[in-house]
């Protein structure tokens, strides 16, 4: 059983007195896999002041000097990758597979991209008589969610050692076990004590006293919509910047001038980025549009995709999804899939209950209804499982409407033979990022979304832009 009871506060691991613990269970098993301490709000102040104190010096650190700790952050990861890649397996029961290639490996890649992008960033340019210069915003609190948890770390914490910036986190108490061991890599690879401190705890206590300090001058959160509000709500009095990646119920637009073949193929395609990471996904392509005449052959696509997703002990090696995340999750998703039979939407493959072969740990049946109407529930809440939604469409006018018809706004993917067309409907989708032909996620490119998906952007340069202020002095360039 892990004991990760101490928290990294001002360069060292600290042991709280008198705190809480949470057992912290492993959701293939529902059995205790660790403990954490529950952080309190004075557990905050002692991490501000430590990241306050440090941001003094590391703010005015070289771009070489911010190059050189990122390199070391990169070595001392992969070095640890394989341990990182478990413990996210035991604490939110992603398949050894996805922790391997994907969960634990974004990690890296952050760092790695966040090195190239530094290399080539301007903070200093000149406009006119004025020269602008970009500087690191202060203390930057983060707080994490337990889908993607090294992943969403990353994509906060590299930009912001790339520009100067020092942290207080706040990891997911779902799944602290990685958090945990990426903080031995950071005390490992050398960074300066104070940049970076980490406290465990809930959102309530350690995440609100976080958003609400008036030393930390921007919050970073992903998680719920819901949560979200809570966010800003506290950041507002003492006028923080505030980026937000919260939830999403992504357009999948299947235009019918596809072939057989590749319409066969976009429709799979969808199944199978719906059902990774157990439909853990804020951008899961939850809502597949089909043009109605064709609606039975993708109901056949689906069926037999969803038949074959095995399902099973993370670490099997023929898993390839695994339980979700807790009881709690698993009773939203039941209580989902409830009202979508009780709204009238048919289910062609899956259902209510766990998988005939699964007695213990929080397992969900890969599910699809069909013949669902775009103002039902299940098609306008985030359900957070791997639960798709088929939605007939009369013209692609009518599929753009009803994508757009919706509070979210984070991602969106289209599939058609004419580029011009699917082009053209992208471009009306109202959401943050939109994939083309099932093409893959960039790691480089800005991610984030639209209306209640939340609202700034993580990765590349457009992620360096949330950490900095911009300053300009007059009067001291040439004009």
């Amino acid at each position: 059983m892990r004991d990760y009871t101490k928290f990294y506060l001002n360069g060292q691991w600290v042991s709280p007195e008198n705190h809480d613990r949470l057992d912290v269970l492993n959701p293939a098993t529902e059995q205790i896999a660790g403990q954490i301490s529950m952080g309190r709000a004075d557990d905050v102040d002692k991490a501000v002041s430590a990241a306050k104190a440090a941001f003094s010096t590391f703010s005015q650190t070289s771009k070489q000097d911010r190059i050189d700790l990122l390199k070391s952050i990169a070595a001392q990861y992969k070095k640890k990758s394989t341990d990182i890649a478990a413990a996210i397996t035991e604490e939110m029961g992603a398949p050894k597979w996805l922790s391997e290639s994907n969960q634990a490996a974004s990690g890296y890649l952050h760092f790695k991209s966040a090195i190239q992008i530094l290399e080539n960033f301007d903070f200093e340019f000149e406009q006119e008589t004025s020269l602008i210069r970009k500087e690191p915003i202060g203390v930057c609190g983060f707080i994490t969610p337990w889908n993607w948890p090294i992943n969403q770390i990353g994509c906060k914490l590299a930009p912001a050692l790339a520009t100067g910036c020092t942290v207080v986190w706040k990891p997911s108490e779902v799944a602290p076990f990685s958090a945990y061991l990426l903080m031995q890599v950071l005390h490992d690879a050398g960074v300066p004590k104070g940049v970076v401190n980490m406290i465990n705890g809930d959102g309530p206590v350690v995440g609100s006293a976080i958003s609400s300090h008036p030393g930390i001058q921007m919050v970073s959160f992903t998680g719920s919509t819901r949560a979200g509000i809570a966010v800003a709500q506290d950041a507002a009095p003492s006028i923080k910047r505030v980026t937000q990646e919260l939830g999403g119920k992504s357009a999948n637009i299947i235009l019918e001038d596809l072939s057989e073949e590749a319409f066969g193929k976009a429709v799979a395609g969808g199944v199978k980025t719906m059902c990774v990471n157990s439909g853990q996904n804020c951008n899961a392509p939850s809502r597949m549009f089909i043009p109605k005449k064709r609606l039975g052959e993708a109901e056949a696509v689906v069926k037999n995709m969803m038949s074959k997703i095995s399902v099973g002990e993370p670490n099997a090696e023929n898993t390839f999804a695994g339980p979700v995340v807790s009881q709690l999750q698993w009773d939203r998703i039941q209580n989902l899939l409830n009202q979508g039979i009780d709204e009238g939407a048919e289910i062609l493959v899956g259902g209510v209950g766990k998988p005939d072969h699964l007695d213990a740990g929080y397992y969900v049946k890969p599910t699809a209804f069909t013949q669902v109407k775009n103002d039902m529930n299940i098609a306008q809440q985030e359900i957070f499982g791997p639960v798709l939604c088929l939605i007939p469409y009369e013209t692609e006018q009518q599929a753009i409407k009803m994508a757009n018809d919706n509070d979210y706004g984070l991602s969106g993917y289209v599939s058609g033979a004419d580029m011009d067309r699917v082009h053209q409907v992208a471009n009306q989708l109202r959401a943050g990022m939109i994939h083309i032909n099932g093409a893959q996620m960039d790691r480089t490119a800005p991610f984030g979304g639209y209306k209640h998906s939340g609202n700034g952007r993580e990765r590349g340069p457009q992620g360096f832009e949330e950490f900095l202020e911009t300053k300009a002095l007059l009067g001291v360039a040439k004009g």
